[in-house]
């Protein structure tokens, strides 16, 4: 009887899911000496493959090289025709493939072994000709492809990938790959921004509303008003923070009181409010502003008021 498209796609999902959960049991001594020798490798890590398992390789190159293990690709019908030359003394070869036995790889694997490098098997078949003449072999064998006909590149591929993965969190942890470090290799894009941009990149573009502690109610709208934030610091003589009054402390002071004569900034302050230092990132701030739920935040260091930074800003950004 044949599937409906529901119970095809939850099927596919079931088998891929069940590949990736058997990699488990291949994760022993010997994968953790293969693990030590990329750590260890001095050069770069050239991974190639044919066909699908080439593109797998692409992926693992790009996600190794973010994460601070310098990697190559090449495809393996090229370096047979002249891209092997990318291969240097140092470097550590990686050969993908599901079956082990491609005329490719059959080729390039005595190359690779006259070159003196160490050749490391990503393969799903344990009895074949790369599985064997590899110096390190990690075993992505799977018992099914998710495909119908068991033919498709599916589970294998994506065990492929897992196992990619698997190598680049390994070696993150062995060499102590920070978010810093992440954030040198992503300078770009709203990712980059969350890692390295900071307050001080913001706030300084910001105007610097404050009124002294005795400014009258009219002084505090008018501040409030001009520049724009929805908040107004409340400083003393030496420019340290006292407080802040935001749209809503004006508010609720009016809904609370007809006597507006006499009202100075003194009333109606919020004392202790949050605050944030120019060189903290600017996820921080965010961080803090839901938190907190309030949408400003007030800049300062060692007590001294510096600006404002607010939410605007981050949405400006991209951090949100």
């Amino acid at each position: 009887m044949k599937k409906t498209i529901l119970e095809t796609a939850i099927t596919t999902i079931e088998l891929e899911a069940a590949s990736v959960a058997g990699l488990s049991a291949f994760i022993d001594d010997t994968f953790e000496k293969t693990i030590r020798i990329l750590a260890a490798c001095k050069g770069r890590i050239v991974i190639s493959g044919i066909g699908k398992s080439a593109i797998v390789a692409q992926k693992i190159v790009a996600t190794l090289n973010s994460t601070g293990t310098p990697s190559l690709f090449m495809h393996a019908a090229d370096a047979i025709h002249g891209d092997l030359g990318m291969v240097q003394q140092d470097d550590v070869v990686m050969l993908i493939s599901k079956s082990g036995e491609s005329p490719e790889i059959k080729v390039l694997v005595p190359l690779i072994k006259n070159f003196g490098n160490t050749l490391i098997g990503m393969v799903g078949n344990m009895q074949s000709f790369l599985a064997q003449s590899s110096d390190h072999v990690l075993n992505t064998t799977v018992s099914q492809e998710a495909c119908p006909n068991n033919l498709a590149p599916t589970s294998s591929t994506t065990a492929q990938m897992v196992m990619g993965d698997v190598l680049a969190v390994c070696l993150m942890e062995l060499h102590g790959f920070s978010g810093h470090d992440f954030a040198k290799y992503h300078p770009g894009g709203n990712l980059g921004k969350r890692l390295y941009l900071r307050v001080a990149d913001l706030y300084l573009n910001n105007e610097q509303p404050k009124v002294p502690l005795n400014a009258t109610l009219k002084q505090v709208i008018v501040e409030i008003t001009e520049k724009r934030l929805g908040v107004t610091a409340v400083v003393d003589e030496n420019n340290n923070i006292l407080g802040i009054i935001t749209d809503g402390d004006l508010r609720r002071m009016l809904e609370k009181t007809n006597e507006l004569g006499a009202i100075t900034a003194a009333d109606i302050l919020t004392a202790n409010p949050k605050s944030i230092e120019p060189g903290m990132l600017a996820v921080e701030a965010l961080d803090i502003m839901r938190d907190h739920d309030i949408s400003q935040l007030v800049v300062a260091e060692n007590g001294n008021y510096l600006g404002i930074l607010h939410i605007h800003d981050l949405v400006r950004e991209g951090i949100i």
